[in-house]
């Protein structure tokens, strides 16, 4: 088995970034996988101007999954309020449930363990996606009750098929942080 390689992505990386999320969350493609969203939005999910700013930011990388230089997985992971934050968590859809975003997730929570030293990562999941939260209960994260609306009206996040979304914040321990 081929080994699969991380690496921060540039500029030149956003027109396939784009693609990459966009089938993973939308439209008929994503359907093929299990973290679609589909159902409940439609549009874009995210567009080239974030990518590039969340690029350029300081204690913010877009980690590309790659197997011999092919794209097959990408996550932004960035520092926000003194924890790390996860997000944009995109696998191809015919490549989910084969641990490519297991190891992606690890490497994420690497970077903000021991690259940036913070204790926590934190993420925002749409609190109806039972069986994505389950998935990243799994895995450490655990439900804070906290809640934040939906950004309904900014097409940037898309557009919504229904009127009762809203963001639950999942986090984690990083054990091994070093302050």
């Amino acid at each position: 088995m081929d080994t699969l390689t991380f690496r921060a992505a540039t500029g030149a990386d956003i027109p396939a970034l784009v693609a990459l999320v966009t089938s993973a969350y939308r439209g008929d493609v994503s359907k093929q996988g299990w973290t679609t969203e589909a159902d409940m939005l439609e549009g874009q999910r995210i567009d080239a101007d974030v990518l590039q700013r969340d690029i350029e930011r300081p204690r913010s990388r877009i980690i590309i999954a790659e197997r011999r230089g092919v794209l097959l997985a990408c996550a932004h992971v960035a520092e926000e309020e003194g924890a790390g934050y996860f997000g944009m968590f995109s696998v191809r859809p015919d490549l989910q449930g084969g641990g490519v975003g297991k190891a992606l997730l690890a490497e994420a929570e690497r970077v903000a363990r021991e690259d940036w030293h913070l204790a926590a990562m934190r993420m925002t999941v749409i609190d109806i996606r039972d069986e994505l939260i389950a998935f990243y209960e799994r895995r450490g994260y655990a439900r804070t009750g906290t809640k934040k609306p939906f950004p309904y009206g900014d097409e940037r996040y898309g557009i919504p098929k229904r009127d009762d979304l809203r963001f639950e914040v999942l986090q984690k321990p990083l054990t091994g942080a070093v302050a």
